[in-house]
């Protein structure tokens, strides 16, 4: 079997591990089954995911057996870890219905179904990973049972040294009873998938070693049994920025949020410093090659920009949706007629152009402005086009006059698009 933790370490993926000479030989010398826990607050992940989803897909691809957890029952608590606030409650429907959106994405990546086998009954090790809801297991514990079973392995002077913790206990609004309990309920999960599924190893961010180290220790304790866990660096791009955020909010794996054309984008137009690294983590070329394009300058980056976008793409959306995006990019941007179908597009109705749009308005309502305030400086910093016309009034009022086949093109800077058609009564 390959041994995959050694690809993973060239490509930048491990920050902390417990003991990275065991892990080594655990997943040369047989199968291991593995699991990541996603956070069901949304229908959709980001494309901040795609850092343990890509480190998943390798293990899989290694040989190895993958599942993912919905965190349904952890959900309802909240993980406190860098959060500076309670998160709202989600019902137990709206939590199930993001696990479905989740699932769906997970799967494009991976090989998962709700079937997984207790791992000894198999006798033919099964690449095919499972997804489960945390919710099948945690709401049905009783709570006496759980503090005396569980509870008691606990020390409450450990816990509050945790980062999380330190935080929001220095904080003023604290930590609530309520997520104090989160750790012990997310160290219950590896337990539980280890007595199941004989899972020996838990990957997840680098904010959350401590809860995973809980989980560790947890079945070292009462299973008398060695387990183990990674961590992946928190990523940010090179100007500081956290990874998969821009000016018109979050990158998401859902099309229905991000199009396929606007996903492309976003990796297309990365920072040139983030290339490579981007390239080892988002995509499965071979490091060798990775290595080739990072070291493209230049004009010659934008060469490995393309290979970049097209593959996280390719990967999200399918080869046809990368195959357009990437047609439709060059078109905009090499001169060529642009495909005005792939650009991300908003309908207005008649009577709203009618009646007359103010330039900054229109701006950051299609989200190519975060603020309006910020669409004033593109105006006012020449960033602004309709129909590739500068605007530079930010009194302007966009109207039916500038109509060109019954829609506008909107430009902020040099690389972002959006179309708008009129919705005729």
């Amino acid at each position: 079997m390959d041994n995959v933790f050694e690809a993973l370490n060239e490509r930048g993926f491990i920050k902390q591990v417990t003991n990275a000479e065991q892990v080594t030989r655990l997943l040369a010398e047989k199968q291991v089954t593995y699991y990541v826990g996603f956070d069901p607050t949304a229908s959709s992940l980001h494309v901040g995911s795609l850092v343990p989803i890509m480190a998943m897909a390798h293990l899989q691809r290694a040989g190895h057996k993958p599942i993912a957890i919905i965190g349904g029952g952890t959900t309802m608590i909240g993980d406190p870890t860098d959060k500076t606030e309670m998160r709202p409650m989600l019902s137990k429907e709206q939590i199930s219905a993001n696990g479905k959106g989740i699932l769906a994405q997970l799967q494009r990546y991976l090989n998962l179904d709700n079937t997984l086998v207790n791992a000894g009954n198999s006798q033919t090790p099964s690449r095919v990973g499972g997804f489960f809801n945390n919710a099948d297991w945690l709401l049905s514990i009783n709570y006496i049972e759980f503090l005396r079973d569980i509870g008691k392995h606990f020390r409450v002077n450990e816990m509050i040294r945790a980062e999380g913790y330190k935080q929001r206990l220095e904080r003023e609004l604290g930590l609530s009873f309520l997520e104090f309990n989160y750790q012990l309920l997310q160290a219950y999960d590896y337990l539980y998938l280890f007595r199941e599924y004989g899972c020996r190893l838990q990957l997840g961010g680098d904010d959350q070693w401590g809860n995973i180290l809980a989980g560790v220790d947890l079945v070292r304790r009462i299973e008398a049994e060695r387990v183990h866990a990674v961590t992946f660096p928190l990523l940010t791009t090179a100007s500081g920025a956290k990874m998969g955020k821009t000016a018109g909010g979050a990158v998401w794996l859902d099309a229905e949020r991000t199009s396929p054309y606007e996903f492309y984008q976003y990796w297309i137009n990365v920072d040139d410093r983030d290339v490579s690294r981007f390239l080892a983590y988002f995509t499965f070329l071979p490091i060798d090659e990775v290595r080739r394009l990072g070291s493209l300058e230049d004009e010659a980056i934008r060469e490995a920009k393309e290979v970049l976008a097209y593959e996280t793409t390719r990967l999200a959306h399918g080869k046809a949706e990368a195959d357009k995006a990437r047609t439709a990019s060059r078109a905009a941007f090499g001169g060529g007629n642009l495909d005005e179908a792939e650009m991300p597009t908003s309908v207005i109705a008649a009577e709203r152009l009618n009646a007359g749009i103010p330039i900054m308005a229109l701006f950051h309502e299609v989200g190519l402005a975060n603020s309006r305030s910020e669409a004033r400086r593109l105006v006012q910093q020449g960033g602004a086009y309709i129909n590739e016309k500068q605007c530079r009034s930010i009194d302007m009022v966009v109207g039916t006059d500038l109509l060109e086949d019954n829609a506008l093109l909107l430009r902020a800077g040099k690389k972002r698009y959006h179309r708008i058609v009129l919705k005729e009564n």
